[in-house]
C-alpha cells in the first residue's frame, strides 16, 4: 500500500492514537484496490478476512433472505465497515458492493485483532467505535418502530437537508429505490408517501426536494435528536 495513503487513514479516529509501530504493521499488511460500481466486496455469511476503509466512492451494506432484499447501510470516505466481525473473527452479516467507482483499503482481520490486544489506545478506540454503531442502530430501530412511513420519510428529509447545507432545495443522496429499502418501504408506498408530504410544502422533482414551509415539515415530523442524530 502506499505510504501516501497513510495519512488519511491515521487522521480517523479509530487509528488516530495508537503507536507508530502498529500503525506502520496493519499498514505494511493493508492492500488498497479501485473497483468499479456494483462490485460486490464481501458476502454475508463468509468469514470476516478483512476489515475495510473506503478512501474514496461509496459503498451499499445490504442483506438478503428468502428472495428479499434490503440495504442496510451506505458508507462514504473516509470511513470503515465491517468493525464487529473482524473483532469477533465471526461471519459477516451484511454484503457490501460498491454504488460508483471506489477506492477501498483491505486490513487482514487477524492483523486488526493481535494490534487490539496489544495496543490499549486502539482498543479503546474500538470500543468507542463498537458503542457509536450500537447507538446509531438502536436510533435506526426506532425510527423503523415508532414512525409511520411518512414520518420516516419527513425526517429522512430533514436529515439529507441537513447533510446538504441547510437549504431549501437538495437532491436526494440516492435513487429512490434504494431510498425505499433504506426507509423499509416499497417503492409504491414511498411514492405515495412522497404525495402525502404535498400539504406540508414537499415537493419533488425527479431526484431534488424542494421545502416550500420548513416550519410546517418540522411541526409534522417531530425531529427527536434521540432518533435523528446519527
Amino acid at each position: 500500500m502506499p505510504e501516501s495513503e497513510f495519512q488519511d487513514i491515521r487522521n480517523l479516529y479509530l487509528f488516530s492514537n495508537m503507536a507508530d509501530e502498529h500503525f506502520q504493521s496493519l499498514m505494511r499488511a493493508a492492500y488498497v484496490q479501485n473497483f468499479p460500481p456494483q462490485i460486490e466486496l464481501i458476502t454475508e455469511g463468509d468469514p470476516s478476512d478483512f476489515f475495510h476503509v473506503v478512501l474514496s466512492g461509496s459503498i451499499d451494506l445490504f442483506s438478503q433472505w428468502n428472495g428479499r432484499e434490503t440495504s442496510m447501510a451506505t458508507v462514504r470516505p473516509i470511513s470503515t465497515f465491517i468493525l464487529a466481525a473482524t473483532i469477533n473473527n465471526a461471519p459477516y452479516l451484511m454484503s457490501a458492493r460498491t454504488l460508483e467507482k471506489s477506492r477501498v483499503v483491505l486490513i487482514p482481520s487477524q492483523d486488526v485483532r493481535a494490534i487490539f490486544a496489544a495496543d490499549g489506545d486502539f482498543s479503546r478506540a474500538i470500543v468507542t467505535e463498537l458503542a457509536q454503531s450500537y447507538r446509531a442502530m438502536i436510533k435506526t430501530q426506532k425510527d423503523l418502530k415508532l414512525r409511520t412511513s411518512l414520518e420516516r420519510l419527513a425526517n429522512y428529509i430533514l436529515r439529507q437537508q441537513r447533510r446538504a447545507g441547510g437549504g431549501t432545495a437538495f437532491e436526494l443522496e440516492f435513487e429512490k429505490r434504494r431510498l425505499a429499502s433504506v426507509l423499509g418501504m416499497t417503492p409504491e408506498n414511498l411514492s405515495r408517501a412522497f404525495k402525502g408530504l404535498q400539504p406540508y410544502g414537499v415537493t419533488v422533482a425527479g431526484n431534488r426536494i424542494t421545502i416550500g414551509d420548513q416550519a410546517d415539515l418540522e411541526r409534522f415530523a417531530k425531529p427527536n435528536p434521540l432518533i435523528d442524530d446519527f
